[in-house]
């Protein structure tokens, strides 16, 4: 397994990853707008996206963004989103190790601390991610999303 960033070429492999996100996501926009999207994540230095390789072949992804704060002495914190592994390359630890490599990314630019969110509710999927270092009773995550 090798992990890395993604690289600009990478774009349809993430997004036939993700179909293992979302099963039930909405269409895709226009191809030059995600494209847009891509280029506007690769090109800000707070956004990294993370990839895991098997063979050349992209199994995990996770995305990191750092943000700039003025609390605790003006360090960062970060936000883990978009934790997938592909259906046929589960419990393989590949996540585990992209979550890892994120927060030691997240700790090298001085973040004092790193969220994740999930929408799964089942405890296996909280138990991974304790063990990945998450301590799920720290805090009590509230959600927005716009009227339809």
């Amino acid at each position: 397994m090798v992990i890395r960033h993604l690289r600009a070429d990478e774009l349809n492999a993430l997004l036939e990853l993700y179909r293992d996100l979302h099963r039930a996501d909405e269409p895709l926009p226009a191809q030059h707008v995600v494209a847009a999207a891509w280029q506007a994540i690769l090109s800000n230095p707070s956004c990294r996206t993370f990839g895991a390789f098997v063979a050349d072949t992209l199994v995990s992804s996770c995305a990191l963004t750092v943000i700039p704060n003025l609390t605790r002495a003006c360090r960062p914190y970060g936000l883990i989103e978009n934790v997938v592994t592909h259906a046929d390359h589960r419990r393989n630890g590949y996540a585990k190790a992209l979550l890892g490599e994120a927060l030691r990314e997240a700790w090298a630019e001085g973040c004092y601390k790193v969220m994740l969110l999930t929408g799964r509710k089942d405890e296996a999927v909280s138990r991974f991610y304790e063990s990945a270092g998450f301590d799920r009773h720290a805090k009590q995550a509230f959600v927005a999303r716009p009227a339809r």
